[in-house]
């Protein structure tokens, strides 16, 4: 697989959103707004009960944003919109009235670790650890903090965050209520998600919507406020110390 995509499926009143980039799953702006957009229609379709989302390939499940677009980043308008692609993303998830179970295959990154921290429910692999790293490049995890607080808590989250260079593994992450199932392998963790989700399939979507609804409440203002977190990362990486720092990466 060498094309970036995203798509979706639906079978039986289950839909599948899989999305793939071939720099482990790193996602750059338009594929960002595919995925949110996505995920919106999908939402909305009445022939839809519950939603997984899954990325492509075996080892990552995504790396977060697009480094090559960071790196071009010369101007606080350009920073603010690269930095909104999550924020939309976790925004679409946030208001998707479908439960959307993430299936976890392997290490993510930043931005995706938002992304899983944005759905309603999250299986996962062993080998699916985390990592917050936007400290270590002179930002920080401004967009998705508020997703990956919401589920591992402050503590949890500000651990993450200031130790920008380590993976925490898949049982830290379940044992912070990020994961709710871990599994050996991914044909154990397929197997689960799918039993999972046609499970939920039997249910009244009526009363899943309104779960959903108390689940998630008191993120109302989060338009605002990802908005608020994307101006200030899209600053930091204008800094002498950031570009400085990109360049070495690079």
């Amino acid at each position: 697989m060498n094309e970036a995509y995203v798509k979706h499926s639906t079978q039986n009143e289950i839909a599948t959103i899989e999305f793939f980039h071939p720099a482990h799953n790193s996602l750059p702006g338009d594929l960002l707004a595919k995925l949110a957009n996505t995920i919106t229609e999908v939402g909305n379709d009445d022939k839809v009960k519950v939603i997984i989302l899954k990325s492509g390939g075996d080892r990552t499940f995504c790396a977060g944003a697009s480094f090559n677009e960071l790196i071009s980043i010369n101007d606080a308008g350009t920073g603010k919109i690269f930095f909104s692609g999550f924020a939309n993303v976790i925004n679409a998830m946030r208001k998707c009235p479908k439960f959307i179970i993430g299936r976890i295959q392997g290490k993510t990154v930043g931005g995706g670790v938002g992304v899983a921290s944005a759905t309603d429910y999250c299986m996962a692999t062993k080998f699916a650890a985390i990592k917050l790293s936007e400290l270590n490049v002179g930002i920080g995890p401004f967009v998705v903090g508020p997703a990956v607080e919401r589920k591992l808590g402050t503590s949890g989250f500000s651990q993450i965050a200031i130790d920008a260079n380590s993976f925490y593994d898949a049982e830290w992450a379940k044992q912070k209520g990020l994961y709710n199932q871990v599994y050996d392998s991914t044909e154990e963790m397929d197997e689960g998600v799918q039993k999972f989700a046609e499970n939920l399939c039997k249910y009244n979507p009526e009363a899943m919507k309104e779960m959903k609804k108390v689940f998630w409440s008191g993120t109302e203002d989060w338009d605002e406020l990802l908005a608020e977190r994307a101006v200030i990362s899209g600053r930091l990486v204008l800094s002498d110390f950031t570009k400085e720092t990109l360049k070495r990466f690079k």
